[in-house]
């Protein structure tokens, strides 16, 4: 059957999202359409490429995640070096490795922009944005038209970029345009779970599945690590990883696949291989639940047939 999907942002937390990919391309699920949030932009997009949940398990697993702190990574940073960082550039970390090595692999595919992975004009991947400029959500390719630039031509790395500038954490995107700039962050912040994204008026020909990680989450401050830096990504997770699972109406939930991540955070870039596996492991087993209680034609005739 086929089925479009929605993945929801979670950092380092990813990893489930493809344990639940795997899981359902096991059981013979075709992907159409997808979308995503943050790290589950990367996901989304990387589907959308050509990669199968395998391919993404072997590579997530093998990843030294710290590669996306940039230079950073080799030495110990200090408050005062983080703080003057955040002051200069309105972030910790630069995030262009991230866009680098998600670029490196769509080059791989030969899907390089918004155009290679469209049919007749329209892209089969979405990826969700904020503009805290204009405060606008922005929906990518389609909303990137409203600063005189063609979707078809975007970059989907670029758009991948722009969706996992975690406020404070990443430096955001500086995006100029002929009338001016924006400030582009984390799509997170204002829709981390877009479940919404393909719905339609009519009776749906295939279900869409989304895809959310959960767990209580452990706050810096609450270990005992009071500093401004800290508090400040204690503020940043709470607006992005806000538990949205109570706010999904029945509809919606009956078509999600619950992901429990282990109490590991959402930066948490020092992540063992024991603990991805945990986490991946807890995604396959999530969606194989799913699956025994799923049903699409109980699903239209329960809230669509309406």
């Amino acid at each position: 059957m086929k089925v479009d999907t929605v993945f929801e942002g979670g950092g380092v937390k990813g990893i489930g999202l493809i344990g639940a990919v795997c899981c359902l391309e096991e059981k013979g699920y075709e992907w159409n359409r997808f979308a995503g949030t943050s790290a589950g932009a990367i996901i989304a997009s990387l589907l959308a490429a050509g990669y199968s949940g395998r391919e993404l398990k072997d590579i997530m697993m093998n990843l030294d995640y710290k590669i996306f702190l940039g230079k950073n990574k080799l030495k110990l940073v200090s408050i005062v070096s983080k703080s003057s960082s955040l002051l200069k550039n309105k972030g910790i970390y630069s995030g262009e490795p991230i866009r680098d090595f998600v670029r490196d692999l769509l080059i791989k595919k030969n899907k390089i922009k918004f155009r290679d992975v469209s049919i007749n004009g329209k892209s089969k991947l979405k990826i969700i944005a904020s503009d805290i400029t204009q405060k606008n959500m922005l929906i990518l390719p389609e909303d990137i038209a409203r600063y005189g630039i063609d979707p078809m031509e975007f970059e989907i790395a670029e758009a991948v970029r722009m969706s996992l500038s975690i406020p404070f954490y990443f430096k955001p995107i500086k995006f100029s345009y002929k009338d001016g700039y924006s400030y582009i962050v984390d799509g997170g912040l204002l829709s981390n779970f877009p479940i919404w994204i393909f719905d339609v008026q009519e009776m749906p020909r295939w279900p869409t599945f989304g895809f959310k990680l959960v767990e209580e989450r452990v706050s810096y401050t609450s270990t005992g690590k009071t500093d401004f830096i800290s508090f400040l990504l204690d503020v940043v997770n709470t607006m992005i990883d806000k538990n949205e699972e109570i706010y999904i109406k029945d509809k919606d939930a009956v078509r999600t696949i619950f992901i429990p991540t282990l109490g590991v955070s959402t930066t948490d870039f020092n992540i063992t291989k024991e603990m991805r596996l945990k986490i991946f492991q807890s995604g396959y087993k999530s969606a194989e639940k799913f699956l025994n209680n799923w049903s699409f034609s109980g699903y239209v005739k329960e809230y669509r047939s309406k």
